[in-house]
């Protein structure tokens, strides 16, 4: 580690205040940014906590709309959504181990864009609303390739708005030492169609199967995807977990086991 300065705000008008300092980097839950700093892949002068803010922290349902803030870490939005969004409850419990779950937060993987997380899925799938101290961004639009999103210097992700479908599911076949995504698929039925969105296996990051969802549109059964074509695998990641050909293979059986869980 090296030497850097770090400021706890209370409230997200001070953290953002704190943020326009010269390389300043804001904290969520530090899952990813802690090791990066270790690494010393990044070195800002500056991190500006968000733990200590109250406000960042809830999840709660108005209408159909599942609302969370930011700072809410994986566990509780495993414990808190269950009753209301279990598929997404599903995907918290499931993200990395009980310390991960514990300090990480929805707010942090969704600014970090991890390529193999699990909640970019959710939020594009489910056409979610990414909130920030600012603006109001569509997940359509939020997600913009590998570790990049529409966010702007200084900007917080302050709260994920999630329509709660009629039926969703998320599986995932896990890189089994880091327990990311190598390939993920959230679905989601709403009664105007289905959306599905894939992580863990693209150069570009997350992305929605438009073949996928339009068979399932039509008929939402594991059968309707059995003979679609997978993803193009040259547009697939490939190491020494797998090929972009087996990712590509992978999407479509976890497709079909995410339709087959969400019932």
């Amino acid at each position: 580690m090296y030497g850097f300065e770090i400021e706890r705000p209370t409230s997200v008008a001070d953290a953002v205040a704190a943020l326009g300092a010269d390389e300043a980097q804001a904290l969520g839950g530090g899952q990813t940014l802690i090791p990066t700093l270790k690494q010393r892949l990044a070195m800002p002068s500056k991190l500006v906590a968000l733990s200590g803010i109250a406000e960042l922290r809830y999840v709660r349902r108005e209408g159909d709309v599942l609302k969370i803030g930011g700072g809410t870490t994986h566990g509780t939005v495993a414990r808190e959504a269950a009753g209301n969004f279990p598929g997404l409850a599903a995907l918290a419990a499931k993200i990395g181990d009980p310390a991960v779950r514990n300090r990480g937060t929805i707010g942090g993987s969704l600014a970090n864009n991890d390529p193999s997380a699990c909640y970019p899925a959710a939020a594009l799938a489910c056409g979610a609303t990414i909130v920030t101290n600012s603006r109001e961004i569509a997940a359509d639009d939020y997600f913009q390739g590998m570790f990049t999103t529409a966010l702007e210097e200084g900007e917080i992700v302050t709260e994920v708005r999630f329509p709660i479908p009629e039926k969703a599911a998320y599986t995932k076949f896990e890189q089994p030492a880091s327990r990311f995504a190598l390939v993920g698929v959230f679905v989601a039925k709403y009664a105007d169609g289905v959306r599905v969105a894939v992580t863990g296996a693209s150069n570009d990051g997350v992305f929605r199967w438009s073949a996928a969802e339009e068979a399932l549109s039509g008929s939402f059964s594991a059968d309707a995807v059995a003979g679609l074509a997978a993803p193009d695998g040259s547009d697939m990641i490939s190491d020494l977990h797998g090929s972009g050909a087996y990712r590509a293979h992978l999407v479509g059986v976890m497709t079909k086991r995410a339709v087959v869980a969400a019932g």
